[in-house]
């Protein structure tokens, strides 16, 4: 925020700019096009160097070719300046050509970058952050930036060349008049860094609204949101919290564009005084009858002032621009400087796939979400032999689905070790774990494509085959052969043209179809039938042999026929064997079961 003197009431973003952006880091984003900036560069100073050289064309014009009659000398310096707009014409098209292929590209890589980089970010940065958030970082803040490096930059460049080379011919031209041209310079400068200064912190808050108003519109206009608001009679309230963020995201854009106006004020004010003033400083001088000034002079002297006054606004203008953007740079490289938790060994170690057996164990693996007061796993010990069907149960907040997390290696552990064959989880490639372990969750995601491609995202070469003998194992081929349109059918937004039973089966089919050695299910049949559930229990025993099978389960009848049952509290084990051998027992499992009843 900032106060009405423009001075910062909080630190906090001057912070998280001086963390993350620096001009060396700007830059670095357009080191590989260093090539096609060098020849951009060359045309920029060509550019600027025939603009320059017009007015001393015109004070010939004036002072040699008219007064003497000269029709031929008046005829070539005409027909040079025609050429010298030509060529200036030509290369500034080349320029446009340039920098808009150059821009893009740096824009492509910037939103590449930053999505990539998302991907390799632990879990536990998606469950603390709105994915209105996320999207807006990526399509807002970088979109924000578009203008710079297709366009700010360029131009910048282009407008400092211009300034600098016709500053230099207003001195070669008449150094009195040009040093008292360049007195309104340091007023110029020092206004327009107050004015960046201002609208710098106004553009970083504009970006936080702006990213509320994201999360807030992907939250309530989706399928969910649609459904809760309906049915608690809560549109009006979320149109009328709309409403609120909508005007408060057009006010920082009001005062984004207005603020420093009236310093803009001021510097175009001296400005346009300029060329009268230099007129009358000339026409002193030449009363003196001393001075060499001539009226030609003057006039290719005022033709300076026009062709400098102007690119001396832009670069002020793009000075206040760059400035600006340094606050979606902090954003985005905020992002871009998330640590990598789950990071891949230099040397992972990639086994055979023939020789993966699926045998699994847990030593004394203990983990704590960051804040959390307790560990939610501690001390857990397990030998999974491959092949077998374990089975998790326990309590609400019992550590169950965390544990499923872990062997995902969605999180990584705080102590101990989870194995994979003898090797350890964090020593094996991703790739390697993925293609070793199937995972299908209570809440399965569906994309909004046909079941056939929600299907063939687990194994883009499935054949039509595959896809119909995978269904058939998670229960779901009878449902889909029954729509219209089979397996071309679109499932809609999070697959919600299907009960919770359906997709569950669908997301099943998906990871079946992959044939992995590990099969986690974290109460992936919540949302069946007592009837549905046997069914799939009975076809998963077909895949069963093949695998080792992970059932993490609150209801308690998937996992009966368990070859051995795993029981957790407060995370750790309390109890574990047999379903019979756990009910005789009376312990913490028989009084699960008795609930039930």
């Amino acid at each position: 925020m900032v106060n009405e003197n423009g001075e910062f009431k909080d630190s906090s973003y001057d912070e998280l700019a001086e963390k993350h952006v620096s001009v060396r880091r700007v830059l670095g984003l357009f080191k590989a096009y260093a090539t096609r900036l060098v020849l951009l560069l060359i045309l920029i100073v060509a550019s600027s160097a025939l603009g320059v050289a017009s007015p001393f064309l015109l004070r010939a014009i004036i002072d040699d070719a008219l007064p003497n009659g000269n029709l031929g000398l008046l005829a070539r310096l005409a027909g040079s300046l025609i050429v010298l707009a030509c060529l200036g014409a030509a290369m500034g098209a080349l320029q446009v050509a340039i920098t808009s292929r150059v821009g893009q590209a740096i824009m492509h890589d910037l939103r590449v970058s930053v999505y990539a980089h998302l991907q390799t970010l632990s879990l536990g940065f998606f469950t603390t952050t709105r994915t209105g958030e996320v999207q807006s970082r990526i399509a807002s803040d970088i979109g924000g930036l578009q203008a710079l490096v297709t366009h700010t930059a360029s131009e910048l460049t282009r407008n400092v060349s211009t300034v600098v080379m016709t500053m230099v011919a207003m001195l070669a031209l008449d150094w009195r008049l040009a040093l008292f041209s360049f007195l309104v310079l340091p007023v110029a400068i020092w206004i327009s860094h107050r004015v960046g200064i201002l609208r710098e912190e106004i553009t970083y808050e504009q970006q936080l609204r702006i990213a509320d108003m994201s999360s807030m519109v992907q939250e309530s206009l989706s399928i969910s949101g649609i459904i809760l608001a309906r049915t608690m009679g809560r549109t009006d309230h979320l149109t009328r919290r709309f409403v609120r963020s909508s005007e408060g995201v057009a006010a920082l854009e009001v005062r984004s564009h207005t603020a420093g106006q009236w310093q803009w004020a001021v510097i175009d004010l001296v400005l346009q005084a300029l060329p009268a003033s230099t007129l009358l400083l000339g026409g002193i001088l030449m009363g003196q009858g001393t001075s060499v000034v001539t009226i030609g002079t003057l006039v290719a002297m005022i033709a300076l002032q026009e062709q400098l006054l102007w690119p001396l606004e832009e670069v002020l203008r793009s000075s206040v621009e760059i400035r600006t953007t340094r606050a979606l740079f902090a954003r985005i490289f905020d992002y871009l400087d998330r640590p990598v938790e789950i990071r891949e060994r230099p040397d992972p170690t990639i086994p055979d796939q023939d020789s993966i057996r699926g045998a699994i164990r847990l030593h004394e693996v203990s983990f704590a979400y960051a804040g959390s007061q307790r560990p939610t796993i501690d001390g857990v010990s397990i030998d999974i032999p491959a092949g077998s069907h374990v089975a998790i149960v326990g309590a609400t907040g019992s550590g169950k689905t965390t544990l499923g997390h872990l062997l995902a290696r969605l999180y990584d552990v705080d102590a101990g070790s989870i194995s994979y064959d003898g090797v350890d989880v964090r020593d094996l490639s991703l790739q390697s774990l993925t293609d070793l372990l199937g995972v299908v969750t209570q809440e399965p995601y569906l994309l909004n494509a046909t079941i056939a491609d929600n299907l063939r995202f687990a194994k883009p070469d499935a054949s039509d085959d595959d896809l119909v003998a995978a269904a058939k194992v998670a229960q779901v081929h009878d449902m889909i052969s029954a729509l219209p349109n089979g397996y071309d059918t679109l499932v809609g937004e999070r697959g919600y043209r299907f009960s919770g039973g359906e997709k569950q089966r669908i997301a099943l089919a998906r990871t079946i179809l992959r044939r992995p050695r590990v099969l986690l299910m974290d109460e992936a049949t919540s949302a069946l039938d007592p009837v549905t559930e046997r069914a799939m229990s009975q076809a998963l025993e077909s895949i069963a042999r093949e695998c080792t099978t992970i059932t993490i389960a609150h209801r308690l009848s998937t996992v009966r026929h368990a070859d051995r049952i795993v029981v957790m509290d407060k995370g750790q084990i309390v109890e574990q064997g047999r379903h019979d051998e756990l009910v005789a027992r009376g312990g913490v499992y028989a009084e699960m079961v008795r609930s039930t009843l």
